[in-house]
């Protein structure tokens, strides 16, 4: 078991690039196998998820070469071109992948099983079978179809208009693909606009893609051409050292080339609205996505009530906004925000038992959470479970940074799953980040 503690030291200072963008990294490697000719991806997220992608593809006949770090040669099969597996896919985390993959797998002429950890084997995949279904899908998997492993018996689907319940870009995605092996148009209306990554790369890919408001629809059967891509930093890695520096004083970073796609930058819009001095550098466009250099100094935050409209482009992010939340003056009430329940982990328990291991105040809530801010900073001083979801490590080993004594995180390994060389890049900008052990 991987332990990691931090503790309160120098301000945080230099100019660094976070990890590829984790959510594009998994799209370039799927669209770029479906698509006919040659892509070449660079930037590429090496995390456990992204690999476990490539390692999908590459047991479905697709050749993926390696070039350097972060970069590959993809040699597309198209639409039709994928072979039946020998063998169990087995995704380890990666929910992304489970899901957009079965959207792709469900028109194919063979049949596959996806299975993942313990973790993913728990998560819901009831609200991607239940579309996928209505296509005309054969899926079975556990708790009456809810649960891993997914046995999908590949068919010929139909194309729907699908009403959405939740504003999920995996399962809008889902269908979407499934919809691109489809004769006619499939359409997707979700309750309020999720992550656009999908639609802006099909379309970059050469597929007939139209949005109208909240309404998305796909043409069937396009051809898919290769692409050179350069895949954006993630602002979801980019949100921890963010933090850090805005809760640290006399912090002052700058974090190059983040993705700010207006469907993903909710927390910089929620830290905006606490009071952070988040500055935006050299706006610009790389392969269809917007993205800019991040400028952040420490800043003094103050609670706020989160607009829901909000939570979709910030739902990832949510677990280091507790932390920000929880060091920031005034109250800040979360609401609407019951997804973080079927998150890796339930997010909403595991950052309200931890923050209140560290001194904080808060409430729990059934869809989020009352957390009374304390500006002068928490005690720390404490052993705190990640539940093995990385995202809760990286935002109690952040507040570790902010806390008057040290914060042992356990269950660390999975941190590589979304930002590889984590604790090194923190180390870089001056944090206080040691291997450590169990308390």
């Amino acid at each position: 078991m991987r332990v990691l503690r931090t503790f309160k030291g120098k301000p945080l200072s230099g100019s660094v690039s976070v990890a590829g963008d984790k959510s594009i990294s998994h799209r370039a490697i799927m669209f770029g196998s479906l698509a006919e000719g040659i892509t070449q991806v660079s930037g590429l997220l090496e995390g456990e998820d992204v690999l476990s992608t490539i390692g999908a593809f590459r047991a479905m006949g697709v050749e993926i070469e390696k070039q350097d770090a972060g970069a590959y040669t993809i040699h597309g099969v198209g639409l039709d071109g994928l072979e039946e597996p020998d063998n169990v896919i087995d995704l380890g985390n990666a929910g992304t992948s489970m899901r957009l993959l079965s959207g792709v797998l469900a028109s194919q002429s063979f049949m596959s099983i996806l299975t993942g950890d313990d973790s993913l084997r728990g998560r819901p995949m009831g609200r991607i079978v239940k579309p996928l279904t209505l296509m005309g899908a054969r899926i079975l998997g556990r708790d009456d179809n809810r649960l891993a492993p997914l046995v999908i018996q590949g068919t010929e689907l139909v194309p729907i208009d699908y009403q959405s319940p939740v504003a999920s870009a995996q399962v809008k995605s889902a269908v979407l693909l499934a919809g691109l092996n489809t004769a006619g148009e499939t359409s997707v209306t979700e309750p309020a606009l999720s992550r656009d990554h999908t639609e802006r790369m099909l379309a970059s890919f050469g597929a007939e893609v139209e949005r109208d408001g909240l309404r998305v629809m796909v043409d069937g059967w396009p051809t898919l051409t290769g692409q050179t891509l350069r895949v954006p930093t993630d602002p979801s890695a980019a949100a921890f050292p963010m933090v850090a520096a805005l809760l640290i004083p006399g912090s002052d970073i700058t974090l190059t080339g983040v993705g700010m796609n207006p469907t993903r930058t909710g927390l910089i819009t929620l830290l905006e609205m606490m009071g952070a001095n988040i500055e935006r550098l050299d706006e610009r466009d790389v392969g269809g996505e917007p993205v800019a250099d991040l400028r952040i100094r420490h800043s003094e935050l103050k609670g706020i009530e989160v607009p829901p409209e909000v939570i979709p482009s910030a739902i990832d992010e949510f677990p280091v906004f507790f932390v920000a939340a929880a060091m920031a003056e005034g109250e800040t009430l979360l609401r609407e925000a019951k997804e973080l329940r079927v998150k890796e982990s339930d997010r909403i328990a595991a950052m309200v038992t931890g923050l209140k291991a560290l001194g904080a105040t808060l409430e729990e809530r059934e869809d989020g959470a009352i957390i009374q801010g304390q500006p002068q900073g928490l005690k720390g001083g404490a052993e705190v479970d990640s539940h093995t979801d990385h995202r809760i490590a990286m935002s109690f080993l952040v507040a570790g940074l902010a806390c008057r004594e040290p914060v042992t995180v356990l269950r660390c390994d999975n941190v590589d799953t979304s930002f590889p060389g984590f604790a090194g890049l923190m180390r870089g900008l001056g944090a206080n980040v040691e291997e450590g052990r169990a308390l």
